[in-house]
């Protein structure tokens, strides 16, 4: 996904025009099947309704395992030397950890409809998870953002959206959440945008570890001395839902589907884009290395990319689908959310998260840990 352009709801689902969609490419042998699969995937990615509906057409028993961060992903994996699991779900920007891990296989494309998928999400696929010219790793599955949700009925933003600030101010001391790392590179773009560090800086801090340390040096100082304004460290999407319900947080930094889905519901839980921008990502499906059933997989992945099950899973999970024309099975509820979500130039303004090197996660840990046990 790329930022900085001119984008809605239709050309991030739609782009590169009107795709025909060709016919799901099912494997008759995984049709008739009465065989399982094991799935390792983020823990609302896939509502009953839609496990349901893929074991009814399939035949196929869906063993779900929910996990809420890619460093689960990547420890399970590398734990059991890709063995377990037939599906994985790791993120667009966490290739460059799983290259040399060499926990993958690629996927025969022969098998995959991909023509049902958005174009520039697919190529995520070919250009940054074709590993040492052996194929795709990766297929997009779910896409979403990271920003600011907050209880209605106890805080307002000042302006017309929300800041990643607003959840270190000293207004809502003690009410506030986030996930620890992306807290804190939210802090950071905050701080650019007060004038507290250089414009820049947080992208900057990608490139090499001395800039990197510099940058999270400094971010990791300004929060810690706030530390005490945050409520709840969540980290995963039932901690985000109950800490907006139950504990008492009144703005967190959130993904965009726990609160989209709160909202739905009607609680008086609103989500948007934060005025810095905010924090876009593609999750996807691989498969491990140890997947022992290949043929369930190829069948989850046709039925994933059906525009029916595809757009009737959105109004579960809150998140949005890659597979074009899927939005038209969604409700309205969902397309209100959408617009209310991302207002004005919001979709243009997405920072897409850029590729972490294995040096970057390990550095960015340090950092966490000393914020965490400040």
């Amino acid at each position: 996904m790329s930022a900085k352009t001119s984008l809605n709801r239709r050309t991030v689902l739609k782009s590169a025009g009107a795709a025909a969609l060709a016919a799901p490419l099912y494997s008759k042998s995984a049709l008739a099947s009465s065989g399982e699969i094991n799935i390792l995937m983020w823990s609302d990615y896939l509502p009953p309704e839609f496990i349901q509906g893929f074991e009814a057409k399939t035949g196929i028993k869906v063993n779900y395992t929910g996990i809420g961060s890619n460093e689960e992903i990547i420890n399970k994996m590398k734990a059991t030397k890709g063995q377990g699991f037939d599906i994985v779900s790791p993120t667009n920007n966490r290739s460059l950890q799983w290259g040399p891990l060499e926990l993958l296989k690629p996927f025969d494309m022969s098998k995959v409809n991909i023509d049902a998928v958005n174009p520039a999400m697919a190529k995520i696929g070919t250009d940054a998870w074709n590993f040492d010219g052996e194929g795709v790793h990766w297929l997009p599955h779910i896409w979403g953002t990271e920003g600011i949700a907050y209880r209605t009925d106890k805080w307002l933003p000042a302006g017309d959206a929300p800041s990643y600030g607003d959840v270190w101010s000293e207004e809502n001391a003690g009410k506030t959440m986030g996930r620890a790392h992306s807290m804190m590179l939210g802090a950071g773009l905050f701080m650019e945008a007060s004038g507290e560090m250089e414009p820049g800086s947080i992208w900057a801090a990608y490139e090499d570890e001395e800039t990197m340390r510099k940058v999270w040096g400094q971010v990791t100082d300004w929060c810690v001395a706030r530390k005490d304004r945050i409520k709840l460290i969540w980290n995963d999407a039932d901690t985000q839902k109950n800490g907006l319900l139950n504990e008492g947080v009144v703005v967190g930094q959130t993904w965009d589907g726990p609160p989209l889905a709160l909202k739905s519901a009607g609680e008086p839980v609103h989500y948007q884009a934060p005025v810095e921008g905010a924090m876009a990502w593609v999750d996807g499906i691989s498969m491990p290395v140890g997947a022992t059933n290949e043929e369930q997989v190829y069948a989850f992945v046709s039925y994933a990319y059906e525009q029916e099950p595809a757009g009737k899973a959105i109004d579960s999970h809150g998140y949005n689908s890659p597979v074009l024309g899927a939005d038209s099975y969604s409700g309205d509820v969902y397309k209100k959310n959408f617009a209310e979500a991302y207002p004005g130039n919001s979709l243009a303004n997405l920072n897409p998260w850029p590729a972490e090197a294995p040096w970057y996660a390990d550095v960015r840990t340090e950092f966490v840990n000393k914020f965490k046990s400040a």
